[in-house]
């Protein structure tokens, strides 16, 4: 997990972040959020890229540790 604040919002973000929380098993990323320069945020569930609509840093990690969960099969 790395965040950094930023002097000013990347393009296509709205807040003072730039972040990327990875979850990988056995050297395979099965999980990733972040957020790049026009793109905005997303996360990388295997192959696939799925927008995120960030609202805060608390929910940020919520929200990926809650995706960590559903992975590992832990409710």
């Amino acid at each position: 997990m790395v965040v950094w604040r930023v002097p000013s919002h990347l393009q296509g973000s709205e807040h003072p972040y730039k972040y990327r929380l990875a979850y990988v098993e056995d050297g395979r990323c099965l999980l990733r959020f972040d957020n790049e320069q026009h793109k905005g945020g997303h996360y990388h569930l295997d192959d696939e890229e799925v927008a995120y609509n960030f609202e805060s840093l608390e929910k940020l990690l919520d929200d990926f540790w809650d995706r960590v969960d559903a992975l590992r099969g832990v409710q």
